[in-house]
């Protein structure tokens, strides 16, 4: 691939995603929850309401874990700490 640019063309600044980057689950802590969240989407045609239990799950052990930033239920979706 070529880094030469042509007349006019702009150079593509990348920018980071709004929350910032997150550390992958290398020792896989959080496997057991991800499975069930995925076994869950997979069991629904992917439809992601039907599963909301194992993603708060996830999303709690991927917290717990200073796998993300601790984040208020409410701005992950969920309603007053609940589902």
């Amino acid at each position: 691939m070529s880094n030469a640019m042509t007349f006019g063309q702009k150079p593509f600044i990348p920018t980071p995603p709004d929350k910032g980057s997150f550390p992958l689950d290398h020792d896989g802590v959080c496997k057991k929850s991800m499975t069930r969240f995925m076994k869950c989407l997979f069991n629904n045609n992917n439809n992601n309401s039907l599963c909301r239990d194992e993603a708060k799950e996830y999303l709690a052990c991927r917290m717990e874990n200073n796998l993300m930033a601790k984040e208020d239920w409410s701005k992950l979706g969920f309603n007053n700490g609940g589902s």
